[in-house]
Parts: C-alpha cells; sequence; structure tokens
C-alpha cells in the first residue's frame, strides 16, 4: 500500500473537536486498517495516537440542473479515520501555510 492517508478533515464540527477533544479526522486509503493508520499517523506527525475509529462513506449519486438539462454524476466512496490522542498533544495542519 502506497500512501495510507489522503488528507486531514477540516471543518468547523472537527476543529471543535481537536480543540475540546483532542480529535482529529484523515481521509484514508479504503484498504488501510487501524494499525496502519495509526503508524502513519505518528510516524507523519510524531505524536502519540490512542484510538482510531474508521467509517467508510458510501458512494451516493448526484445531479444538476443546468442550462443545457440534467446532469447526473456519481460521488465515489472513501474511508474516513477518526484519531483521538494522548492528552496535552494536538497536531497544527496550520503550521506550514
Amino acid at each position: 500500500m502506497t500512501e495510507v492517508l489522503i488528507r486531514p478533515i477540516i471543518t468547523e464540527k472537527m476543529t471543535r473537536l481537536g480543540d475540546k477533544l483532542g480529535q482529529y479526522g484523515f481521509v484514508v486509503n479504503k484498504k488501510a486498517n487501524k494499525l496502519q493508520i495509526k503508524q502513519a499517523v505518528e510516524a507523519m506527525y510524531g505524536i502519540t495516537v490512542e484510538d482510531v475509529r474508521t467509517s467508510i462513506i458510501p458512494a451516493k449519486l448526484t445531479t444538476k440542473m443546468t442550462k443545457s438539462g440534467m446532469i447526473k454524476g456519481r460521488k465515489s466512496a472513501y474511508k474516513k479515520a477518526f484519531i483521538t490522542l494522548a492528552a496535552g498533544e494536538s497536531i497544527d495542519f496550520y503550521s506550514e501555510i
């Protein structure tokens, strides 16, 4: 497996969970298991991960109304991982901007 972590989830809800509970979200490879996700986050950010929860978001059909008519499409399925860090640790996603 080449890449475990695809991108972090940066939303208002995840920012609030990060501040209150030390939980952060990532979009991960669908074939990655919890142990691989834990090792990848610890290696990338140099922190201690206590817990990993995952969920697979199913594919969805979409429709758009345009001038030329309705366009039907599909959003692909993906896997999310929610990690909980050890007490007193945090991840700063904005430090490299």
